[in-house]
C-alpha cells in the first residue's frame, strides 16, 4: 500500500513541470469605458454639482435660543418630544435634542431654505418651537436675528423672516412636487448634526405618504437621500436644483426612509402665514376613525369606502348639519372619501362658511347633508373645549406645570385626570385622580381630543395599555378596556 502511494506520488511530481510549463491563456485587459458611458458619467456629476452649487447658499443654519422653562427640560415641547422620539429614535433624540440643549439655553435646531428676495424662509415647525430668539447663518457666514412669521404646528411648517441691508439673499427657486416620480433623483442638503451644507443624493421613494405619525395633515414625499437630525426644515431638491420638498423626519428603525413636506403643501401654507400669522382651514366639527373589515361589515359598506363617525361635537358644524355617531361619511363635496386623511386633506381646504354636500350611509341607506363648514379652531381651543368632558368616565384635562407641582408629579407632558366616575372603565382599569395618563396603546397623549381619537378607534371590549405616572414620580402600566354594548 505504502509502494503504491509512492509511485503515485512520483508519478504526479513527473507530470507537474510539464503541467506548469503549459502555457496559460493570456488574461484579457479590462475593458476601457466607452466615450459615451463616460459622457454620461460626467453629465450626471455635473448635475449634481451644479444642484449643490445653486442651492447651498440658499440653505441657512437655524439656531434658536429657547425659552426658559422649555430649556430646563432640554429644547421642544413634550409633545414633539414624544413624536420625534419615535422617529430619531432614543439614542438620536438623547444625543441631539436633549443632551445639546440645555447649554447654554440653546442648541443648533436645523436647516431652513430662503424662498424669497423679502427674506422669507421655510423651516419646521419643531425646529422653532418655543424659541425665544432665532438666528439664522448663511453659507457666506452672513448672520441674522430672524422675526418668527408664523407657525403651523398641524403641518410642521414656519416662516421666519430676516433683513438685509447690506445686500441681497440668495433665493432657491421652488419646483412642482405634484409632478414628482417614483424613481427620479432627490437631492437634500442641509446640517445634519451641524455639519453645515452637507448635500446628500437618492431617489424619490414614494409620494403621498400618509399614516406617518408627525403630522395632522400628510401627504409625504419619501427619500433615501440621507436625511439626519439638522437637516429638518432643509430643502430636498429635484435634478434642476428645485426645492420639492421640506426635509421634516425618518425613521430611526429603517435605512433609507426619510420623509419631506410637498412644497405646493409648504407653498399655501407660507402664503397663508406670511397674510395672517396663521393658518385658516375648514372643520367639520367630528371624530372620526378608520373602517375596519369588522366595523365595514356592521355598517353595510365597502372597507375602503367612507369614514365612521364617532362622535359630533357640541354646536358644531356637522352637528348643525344633523351628522351622527354611527354615520358614514362616504363623500364631501361630491367626491368619494377613502379615508380619515383624505376627509381631513379635503375639509381643511373649503373656505370656512361655504355649504358642502356630504354623502353618508345612515342604516345602511345613503343619505345626502349639507354643511355650512367651519373653520377650525386652534389646538389650545379645542383642548379647552375638550377638557371637561367624560371619556370612560374619566374626567380629563391638559397637565401645567401648576397642575403638575400640585399633584406631584415630574412630567410636563400628558393629561391630569381630574375625576372618576365609580364603575366606569377607567375605574375599573385603577387609574385615579391625580394620576397623569401618559400614553394610551403606545400613542401619546397631550389633549382630550387625541385620548378621544384613540379610543373611538377602540373595539367593544379592546384593551389598550395606558401608561401613568401617579403622584410622586412613579409609573406604572394599567390595561383599560372599552365597554361593550
Amino acid at each position: 500500500m505504502i509502494i503504491r502511494i509512492l509511485l503515485v506520488a512520483a508519478a504526479l511530481y513527473a507530470l507537474a513541470p510539464a503541467a506548469i510549463a503549459q502555457p496559460r491563456s493570456p488574461q484579457r485587459p479590462p475593458a476601457a469605458p466607452t466615450p459615451e458611458s463616460q459622457r454620461l458619467l460626467r453629465a450626471l456629476e455635473d448635475a449634481f454639482v451644479s444642484v449643490a452649487d445653486r442651492a447651498t447658499p440658499s440653505v441657512v443654519n437655524v439656531s434658536v435660543k429657547v425659552k426658559r422653562e422649555a430649556a430646563s427640560e432640554g429644547g421642544p415641547s413634550p409633545e414633539m418630544e414624544e413624536r420625534f422620539r419615535e422617529f430619531f429614535g432614543p439614542e438620536l433624540f438623547e444625543r441631539f435634542f436633549r443632551r445639546r440643549a440645555p447649554r447654554e439655553e440653546g442648541r443648533a435646531a436645523g436647516s431652513g431654505v430662503i424662498v424669497d428676495a423679502r427674506g422669507y424662509i421655510l423651516t419646521n415647525n419643531h425646529v422653532v418651537e418655543n424659541a425665544s430668539e432665532v438666528e439664522v447663518r448663511l453659507s457666506d457666514d452672513r448672520k441674522f436675528k430672524a422675526t418668527l412669521v408664523g407657525r403651523d404646528a398641524r403641518t410642521d411648517l414656519a416662516v421666519l423672516k430676516v433683513e438685509s441691508p447690506g445686500g441681497p439673499l440668495p433665493v432657491a427657486t421652488l419646483g412642482d412636487s405634484d409632478k414628482l416620480r417614483v424613481g427620479q433623483w432627490a437631492i437634500a442638503i442641509g446640517n445634519p448634526f451641524g455639519l453645515d451644507r452637507t448635500v446628500t443624493a437618492g431617489i424619490i421613494s414614494a409620494t403621498g405618504r400618509t399614516h406617518v405619525g408627525v403630522a395632522t395633515y400628510e401627504a409625504f414625499i419619501q427619500t433615501d437621500a440621507s436625511i439626519n437630525p439638522g437637516n429638518s426644515g432643509g430643502p430636498l431638491l429635484n435634478l434642476d436644483g428645485r426645492v420639492v420638498g421640506i426635509n421634516t423626519a425618518i425613521v430611526s428603525s429603517g435605512q433609507g426612509i426619510g420623509f419631506a413636506i410637498p412644497i405646493n403643501m409648504a407653498r399655501d401654507i407660507m402664503t397663508q402665514l406670511i397674510a395672517r400669522g396663521r393658518v385658516v382651514r375648514g372643520w367639520l366639527g367630528v371624530v372620526i376613525q378608520d373602517l375596519t373589515p369588522e366595523l365595514a361589515a356592521g355598517f353595510g359598506v365597502k372597507e375602503d369606502a367612507g369614514v365612521l363617525v364617532a362622535e359630533v361635537m357640541k354646536d358644531g358644524p356637522a352637528a348643525a348639519a344633523g351628522l351622527k355617531p354611527g354615520d358614514v361619511i362616504v363623500g364631501f363635496g361630491g367626491t368619494p372619501i377613502k379615508d380619515v386623511t383624505d376627509l381631513q386633506k379635503r375639509v381643511a381646504v373649503v373656505e370656512p362658511g361655504r355649504p358642502a354636500p356630504v354623502a353618508v350611509v345612515r342604516e345602511r341607506r345613503t343619505v345626502t347633508l349639507s354643511v355650512k363648514v367651519g373653520e377650525q379652531p386652534s389646538d389650545e381651543a379645542m383642548a379647552a373645549a375638550e377638557s371637561g368632558d367624560e371619556i370612560l368616565g374619566l374626567t380629563v384635562e391638559p397637565l401645567t406645570p401648576e397642575t403638575a407641582q400640585q399633584n406631584r408629579l415630574s412630567t410636563r407632558s400628558g393629561l391630569l385626570v381630574t375625576e372618576v366616575a365609580p364603575g366606569s372603565p377607567g375605574a375599573a382599569a385603577g387609574i385615579k385622580p391625580g394620576d397623569a395618563i401618559l400614553e394610551i396603546n403606545r400613542r401619546p397623549v397631550a389633549d382630550a381630543v387625541a385620548l378621544k381619537q384613540i379610543v373611538a378607534a377602540l373595539k367593544p371590549g379592546e384593551s389598550v395599555p395606558v401608561y401613568l405616572q401617579r403622584g410622586g414620580g412613579g409609573t406604572e402600566f394599567v390595561m383599560l378596556t372599552a365597554p361593550r354594548p
